[in-house]
Formats: C-alpha cells, structure tokens, sequence
C-alpha cells in the first residue's frame, strides 16, 4: 500500500500481521488521548502559579478538554461512518499536535483554555475512529476481542498513568512539558496512520444529519456542563440548572427527529437491543465508579497519608498494572464465559474491592492499598472490556462510528456523573464531622467544612491546639465520608451486576453448520460457513434475516425464508450452548 489515499476496503481484508500492526497504532493515539484528561491534574498549581487565572478560568483549564471532548464524540463519529473513519481519524492527529503546541506555549489562562478546548475537539476525532477501525479490521469476533481487551487497557493506562507521567515531568521541567509529550508521538502517527490504516465508511445511504449533529453536540454539551458545575459542590440556576434542562430538552428534540427520519445519524434502534442498551448502561455505571473512586483515592493519599503527586501515581499502580492483565486475558475468559458472566463477576469485583477499600484508616496501610487497588483494576478493566465488546459487536458496521462514539459519551458521561454523585456524598458526609470541634469559630468550621485541603488551610491560620484539632477532626471526618462514598459505590456496583442479566449468556458461537446468526452484521445477516468467502465477499452466499427497521416509521414484513433463517439460527446457537 502506497500512501496516497485509497478507497474503502473489504473488512477484514489486511493480513493478520497488519492488523496488529494497525492495532498497535491505534492503540498509541488512544493513549495519548487518555493520558491528556488527567495529566493537567498535578500541574493545575504549577498553572496556578505561572498564569495566575481566577477561581472560574482555572475551572474552565481542567473542564474544558474532556467538556468539548464529550460533546463532540457522535458529530465526529457519525461523520466517520459518512466521509471516511480514517480520514477523521488523521485531522484529529494534525489538530491534537497543533492544539498541544498552542498549550505548551500559552501565556494567558484564555490561550490555554482555548488550546485545551481544541485538544477536545481533536480528542473526539480520535477516539471514536480508533474503535470504530478496529471493528473493520477484526471481523472475526474472538479475535477482536482480544484486540479491544488491548485497546481498552491502554484506554485504562493513559488515564491512571497520566498523574504519574505529569508528576515526573513537573519535577524536572515546566508546567507546558505535560502537552509537548503529545507532538512527537502525533508527528510518528501522522505518516504512518496515513500508510498503514485502512479506510472504511457506513453504508452512505441518505444525507448526513448536520442539524442532528449540532442538536447532539449542544445537548451533550449542556448536560456534560451542569453535571460538572454539580460536581464542583457549586450549584446555582445559572450555573448548573439552565445547563441541565437546556441539554436534556436539545437531546429530547434529537432523539425525535431521529425517530422521524429514513436515515438517522444514530440508529435509537440499537438501544432496544439488550446487549447494545445493557452495555452502553454497564459503561456508564463502570466509569461513574472508577473516575468518582480514583479522585477520592488521590485525595486521600495526598492529604490524609502526606505522599507526593508522584508517590500518589505509583501507588496507583497496582490498579494500572491489574488492569492490563484483565485486558489482556479478558478475549480467552469472555469467549469462555460470555458476556453476562463476565459483566456481573466484573461488577461484583469490583464491589468487592470497594468494600475491602473501606478499611483504609488515618495510617498508612499499604498491603490493604495493594490488595484493593488490584482487585479494583481487575474488576474494572473486566467490566468496561466485556461491556464494550458486546456494545461493539451488536452494532452493524456500517454504524461502527455512530455506536463507537455513543460507548465513548457514555464513558465520558459517566466520568462526570461519578464525580457529581460520589463527590456530593463525600460532602454530605464529611461536612457534619466538623460542625461542633473545640475551640474553633463557626465561620472558620463553616470554611473547613468545604474541603479538606480548605480545612488545613484554615487550621493553619489558626494555629495552635484549635488549629491542630481542626486538622486531626478534618482528616477523621474525610476518612468517615470516604468509608460512607465507598459503600455507596458498592451498591451502585451490585447495581450494575444485576443489570449485567440482561446480557447474552455466551459470545456470538462459531457453529459448523451454516446460519449462525451475526448480530454485528448489517441488516441482520448471518455469518457464513467457514470457507464460504466472509462477510459478503465473493463466493460466499450466507443465508439472511429480515432486514431491521432504520427508524421509527419503517415498518414491513420480514423477507420470504426470513423466520426459516432465524429459526436455523436459534437452533445453532441451541446446540452451541449444549456443546
């Protein structure tokens, strides 16, 4: 292959040694993508220090990548599925390394703000495009199991390695080295995504949505915004209830016209289908637990145990560590177990790893740490790769784009949500432990009570055996709140694995006989026999379903030997299952 553009290919058409190397490229942009949402965490007060923004800029420099990120993940992923995944996917290479030179060289919170808003955009151009290629290069779904068992432990490495790799590069360099790591690796990706990737678009039936995609886009990002400003503890009309009721009514109106139109931009048609919807809700849970949970944990090791940034992101470790070994095992155990076993014992893990964290104390107790953190990672990583495999597979791919960006909102919505919900109660519960503490006035005990880096400054001030009682019932009231959060998490797990039922028992079987049904082909196709050419290439003539509804107002008998052809498929998969 030569690297001028070329057309769209056959899936699955690369040799078996391309397609890893594809999937190591995709890979490597993911994990810089990942890597930027949290790697800005540790050097907010170097920025601090340097740009000296307010209280509402400095907001805005952390909130604005995954905010317009999040936005942005269905315009590009249903425009990848329109005019070319991996056409997206190399403007998104191109936009991320300009916007992290724009970050790096800002000298005004403004010109970070907005280089971080362009990150997002470049972020949403990725992220979707790396899935979305990875269903076309691995047809087979065994073997694209394991790819996105790989993918999604990257995904877990760069946002539990970002902490760790900005701690190192604050305590040798400037602030701005945290975005120069993303240009080099961006100037690689460039010219060798361009001659290595192939590239693949939907079906092109009907024009693309544009009006739906603004709808999307301005939803999401009102719904994403007052989510955040919830979970900031500063809710006001302004602030966070406009935000809230403008985004869901502008999604309300989306969903809507989808619904009315021959060719929506986001099949709603998946979300009736129990492993899709099921999947997409499991992500959401998944993330509102790990993103909520690993705040708190930060916080925790830097003010109640004293450690360094950088101590905290080696303490964080064993969960990155744990994680890669679930991805990377995750193909072999899903394809044993299925999806609904994995999901509910990912879920349960998780739960349980949660429960044992509650024993974590005023003292440092690092193999209590260790044990929760791998059990944590394992339960985590098993859950988010089983759930978007599933998500994954049930999707046509001619809607690879659509369904992928819809996995990725409900990650990013359910990063947001975790740290609205889970932060609310840590408040709830940490703020009453400092209403009555001995010889401190209730202003300063009102001001302690917002956070417990505010109640150390405020003991500080004071000083004294008033201030040292401040500090000592602050920290004992956030280990009581942190021990409240976690048992709320625990439930809201066990939650989630009651939900995983509602998954398929087993992987879509690879029976002998012809007729197996495909869920992830388009229009309800079944797989072929082996050897009988693929999905719909030459020489091969499997035998099809019904073709599915695009949206509400399509209706229409299923095609003559449609029932015949279910009914050959229920009794493969029957006999699979018995074997």
């Amino acid at each position: 292959m030569t690297g001028t553009p070329h057309a769209a290919q056959p899936e699955g058409s690369e040799a078996p040694a391309r397609r890893w190397m594809i999937l190591v490229v995709l890979c490597a942009s993911l994990l810089l993508v990942a890597v930027d949402a949290t790697v800005l965490h540790v050097a907010i007060p170097a920025v601090s220090e340097d740009l000296r923004p307010g209280q509402v800029q400095l907001l805005w420099i952390v909130d604005s990548y995954p905010l317009v990120c999040a936005s942005l993940l269905i315009l590009f992923g249903t425009l990848g599925d329109r005019v070319g995944r991996r056409r997206i996917l190399l403007l998104g290479y191109a936009l991320f390394g300009i916007a992290s030179a724009l970050a790096a060289a800002a000298e005004s919170a403004q010109l970070l703000i907005a280089a971080r808003a362009l990150l997002g955009v470049g972020g949403a151009m990725i992220m979707p495009a790396t899935l979305s290629i990875l269903r076309q290069v691995f047809p087979d779904r065994r073997e694209r199991a394991l790819a996105i068992g790989v993918w999604s432990a990257v995904a877990g490495i760069g946002a539990a390695g970002g902490p760790l790799i900005g701690g190192f590069l604050l305590e040798h360099f400037w602030w701005g080295s945290v975005f120069l790591i993303n240009i080099p690796l961006m100037l690689v990706s460039l010219p060798v995504g361009r001659w290595l990737l192939p590239e693949s678009t939907g079906d092109g039936q009907g024009p693309w949505d544009a009006v739906g995609a603004l709808l999307a886009a301005s939803g999401l990002f009102g719904l994403v915004l007052g989510v955040k400003q919830a979970g900031s503890g500063e809710v006001s009309v302004l602030g966070t209830l406009v935000p809230l009721v403008a985004g869901a009514v502008l999604l309300v109106v989306f969903v809507r016209r989808q619904r009315g139109r021959e060719h929506p931009l986001v099949d709603l048609a998946l979300f009736a289908r129990p492993a899709f919807g099921t999947s997409v809700g499991c992500i959401v849970l998944a993330m509102l637990a790990l993103v909520g949970l690993e705040l708190i944990a930060a916080q925790y090791l830097q003010l109640v145990l004293g450690l360094s940034p950088l101590e905290t992101g080696l303490r964080l470790l064993p969960l990155t560590f744990a994680a890669m070994a679930a991805g990377l095992a995750g193909s072999r155990l899903l394809a044993r177990f299925g999806p609904r076993a994995m999901v509910g014992t990912g879920f349960t893990l998780t739960a349980v790893a949660v429960l044992v964290l509650t024993g974590m104390g005023d003292h440092d107790n690092p193999p209590l740490l260790i044990g929760g953190f791998v059990l944590l990672g394992l339960g985590l990583q098993t859950t988010l790769f089983s759930s978007y495999e599933s998500m994954l597979s049930e999707a046509p791919k001619e809607e690879a784009g659509g369904a992928a960006a819809i996995g990725e909102t409900s990650y990013q919505l359910g990063g947001g949500i975790g740290i609205a919900l889970l932060g609310s109660v840590m408040n709830a519960a940490y703020g009453p432990g400092l209403r009555h503490v001995p010889g401190v006035p209730e202003t300063a005990a009102a001001d302690a009570r917002h956070s417990l880096g505010e109640a150390y400054d405020v003991a500080r001030e004071l000083g004294g055996p008033a201030g040292a009682a401040l500090r000592t019932a602050a920290k004992g009231a956030f280990v009581h709140g942190l021990h409240v959060t976690l048992v709320v998490s625990a439930g809201l797990l066990l939650v989630g694995a009651v939900a995983a039922l509602r998954l398929p028992r087993s992987m879509d079987p690879a029976p002998a006989g012809p007729g197996a049904p495909d869920p992830g082909a388009p229009g309800g196709s079944t797989r072929p026999a082996p050897g009988s050419g693929g999905h719909g290439t030459p020489g091969g003539s499997p035998r099809t379903t019904a073709p599915r509804p695009r949206s509400g107002r399509d209706s229409g008998r299923a095609a003559p030997g449609g029932e015949r052809g279910a009914a050959d498929g229920r009794n493969a998969r029957d006999s699979a299952l018995r074997r």
